[in-house]
C-alpha cells in the first residue's frame, strides 16, 4: 500500500501545488477510514490544498448536513444521500459519482468463517456485531444477506448493534461479538472471512456529492477531480473496493 501512494504522485497525476493552498471538510463514511486518510494526504503532496475528515455512519453525517454542518463533500457509503443532498438543494448538482464498490464480509477472530453461510445456519455462536442498518449502508446490506438466506429471525437476538462500520469491527476485535459483518475493505489480509456473495444483497455504490457549501471551494473541487484520477482509483482498488 504505501508503494501504491509514493506511486501516486508518479503516475502523471495532472495535480501542480497552488501559490494559496486551501481546505475542504469532507464528511466520510467510516468504512473509508483509512483510504480517505492515504489519499487526503496524498492529494497535499500533489496539490498543498488540504482536506479535514470527518467520519461517521452515513445516516448520521447526512442528518448533519441537513441541519447545517459545514462540510464541503460527502463521501457516502450508498448512493442513496448524495442523489437526496441534491433533491433536496444542499448538493450541487452534476456532481455526483460513484468512487467505490464496496464488498460485505463476515469476519470473526476466533471462529473459521470461511464457509460464512454454513456458520450463520449453525448458529453456535452468542454475539453477532452488525453496523446500525438505519444509517449505515453496510448494515442494510448484512440485514439484506440474512433475509436472504432465511436467517434474519433467528439471528436478531444475537444483535451487537455498532453506530457505524468502525464501531462494529472494534465489537469483534475486542471480543464483545463472536463474529460480525464489516466491509470487506477493513479485513484485508486477515485470517478468518468471509466475502458475502454480491447477489444476497443490493450493490454497496458509494456516491460523493460536491455539496453547496463547497461549490466555490478549489480544494474541495480538486479533492474530488483528485479521486476520479488513476492513481487514486489505484489506492481505492488496492483497498478492497472495485470503481465503476
Amino acid at each position: 500500500m504505501h508503494k501504491i501512494l509514493a506511486g501516486v504522485l508518479l503516475l502523471g497525476v495532472s495535480f501542480v501545488p497552488q501559490a494559496y493552498a486551501e481546505t475542504a471538510s469532507v464528511a466520510v463514511a467510516a468504512n473509508f477510514t483509512a483510504v480517505a486518510e492515504q489519499l487526503a494526504a496524498a492529494f497535499k503532496t500533489a496539490t498543498g490544498d488540504e482536506v479535514t475528515l470527518s467520519f461517521g455512519a452515513t445516516g448520521a453525517l447526512y442528518t448533519q448536513i441537513t441541519q447545517g454542518a459545514p462540510f464541503d463533500i460527502l463521501l457516502s457509503a450508498d448512493d442513496i444521500r448524495p442523489a437526496k443532498a441534491v433533491a433536496n438543494g444542499l448538493g450541487v448538482d452534476g456532481s455526483v459519482f460513484t468512487y467505490a464498490i464496496g464488498s460485505l464480509a463476515l469476519y470473526s477472530t476466533s471462529i473459521d468463517v470461511t464457509d460464512g453461510e454454513a456458520v450463520l445456519k449453525a448458529d453456535a455462536f452468542q454475539k453477532i456485531a452488525i453496523a446500525d442498518p438505519k444509517t449505515a449502508p453496510y448494515g442494510q446490506a448484512a440485514i439484506e444477506s440474512l433475509t436472504k438466506l432465511g436467517l434474519l429471525d433467528a439471528v436478531t437476538p444475537k444483535f451487537v448493534t455498532g453506530e457505524n462500520i468502525t464501531q462494529t469491527l472494534q465489537f469483534v476485535d475486542s471480543g464483545n461479538a463472536e463474529l460480525g459483518f464489516v466491509a470487506a475493505s477493513q479485513v484485508i489480509g486477515k485470517e478468518h472471512v468471509w466475502i458475502v456473495p454480491a447477489e444476497l444483497h443490493e450493490p454497496i455504490k458509494q456516491d460523493a456529492v460536491l455539496l453547496k457549501t463547497g461549490a466555490e471551494n478549489k480544494a474541495a473541487t480538486g479533492f474530488l477531480d483528485f479521486l476520479k484520477s488513476d492513481a487514486a482509483v489505484a489506492v481505492i482498488e488496492a483497498s478492497g473496493y472495485t470503481v465503476k
